[in-house]
């Protein structure tokens, strides 16, 4: 047996595949690809989930989900407390249009993970992982579990209890940050254990253990640095000025575009920064259509979603450093946002997860904004907002009809 076979066989085995229900240790990011596999992030065991749901039904007609404290509800279900629940991520199936739903049910070495569905009635389903066809990828060059976050405050400020608590979560939870499959491939954004922690990993399926992973550079106008740790938080593939490119979103929050035939194995990606949004962390982008035109609706933890017109990343300017003035840039400042950065727009309360429910209307796990509570509801993709927390003009009855 020659040299080059045994690395061969040595790659393989240590990026095996498998489909033991008892080896999942988490479920986080989840990902459809239009075949109905939803792949999922496992993050505490470093590995990317496949699982089978090609055999759902295509829904009658259209319906919206609106289930209200989502949160109490699958603890209910799950038999546990409502703070022993963390939803991580929802993923709307592309035939039934049902809502997947990662849940990590308790907290540290004694958590455990769960996936649900919700239906076309709004019921809250779980579902058996252990009767699920599934296949797993083990990822090379994984975080280790030991290495943690950096203990820091906020702009001089002492580290809070939260600071501290966060301090202590392993790297390892960025692993899996975000995932986009196409022809083919599944692309995964996460970090490593490499000097370079940011990194895109390629990965072909069915799962057979081969995977290519690159390290990841890009120019952050507001922090005015060259950056490879952070991992990006969200993207998508679309064709830029005629090529296949992903679109992604850094925290604190540049807008690169990064060519996928540079992504091979074993390089160094410099991504193209086009803009940037503000200091803040993305958490979705989605891609749809308003009014016929190619649209990006992108939700961020510290501010109202932005509709960035895909057109309008054609021919951007990419930049550097050389095209700002040193020192970091804030969002009281005359540069932030920048570059093609679309609109900020009205949506009421937060939305911490974001998907497209059908071809005029996104679900979101939102949290309101008057009572605090996690709800999964339905906004239309034109006027996204709820009249619920908002009194107005046209809630007061004139004096004719009192």
């Amino acid at each position: 047996m020659n040299f080059k076979l045994l690395i061969i066989l040595f790659l393989a085995m240590i990026t095996s595949t498998s489909s033991n229900a008892q080896d999942i240790q988490s479920l986080g990011k989840l990902h459809f690809n239009s075949d109905g596999i939803l792949f999922a992030g496992d993050n505490v065991s470093g590995a990317v989930l496949a699982f089978n749901f090609t055999s759902e039904i295509t829904p009658s007609e259209t319906f919206e989900i609106n289930i209200y404290n989502v949160d109490a509800q699958v603890a209910a279900i799950l038999g546990t407390l409502q703070d022993q629940i963390q939803i991580n991520d929802i993923a709307v199936h592309p035939t039934s249009r049902e809502v997947f739903i990662s849940v990590t049910r308790g907290h540290g070495d004694n958590a455990l993970p769960a996936l649900l569905k919700v239906d076309a009635e709004n019921n809250i389903h779980t579902i058996d992982l252990s009767k699920v066809e599934f296949t797993s990828q083990s990822l090379l060059s994984v975080p280790h579990s030991s290495h943690k976050l950096a203990l820091r405050g906020s702009m001089g400020s002492p580290p809070t209890k939260k600071d501290i608590a966060k301090s202590k979560q392993s790297l390892r939870i960025l692993t899996v940050v975000d995932m986009e499959f196409y022809k083919g491939e599944l692309i995964v954004a996460g970090l490593s254990n490499e000097d370079f922690n940011s990194v895109l990993r390629r990965l072909p399926y069915p799962f057979e253990g081969e995977e290519s992973i690159s390290s990841v550079e890009m120019y952050h106008i507001a922090h005015d640095q060259y950056e490879s740790r952070a991992p990006i938080r969200s993207m998508v593939i679309k064709n830029i000025n005629g090529r296949d490119q992903l679109v992604a979103a850094y925290t604190c929050s540049p807008l690169v575009l990064i060519p996928l035939e540079d992504i091979t194995h074993n390089t160094k990606v410099k991504a193209r920064t086009i803009g940037d949004m503000g200091n803040g962390q993305p958490i979705d982008i989605v891609p749809f259509k308003l009014e016929g035109e190619e649209m990006l609706f992108v939700t961020n933890n510290s501010r109202s979603p932005r509709v960035i017109p895909v057109k309008g990343l054609h021919n951007a300017k990419v930049v550097s450093k050389e095209d700002f003035e040193r020192g970091p840039k804030l969002d009281l400042g005359p540069i932030i946002p920048y570059g093609p950065m679309g609109q900020s727009i009205m949506f009421t309360g937060a939305s911490l997860r974001i998907d497209l429910l059908n071809d005029h209307q996104f679900v979101s796990l939102n949290r309101d904004i008057e009572t605090g509570s996690l709800d999964l509801v339905t906004f239309n993709t034109k006027m996204p907002f709820k009249m619920h927390n908002i009194v107005g003009e046209f809630d007061i009855p004139t004096p004719s009809s009192n």
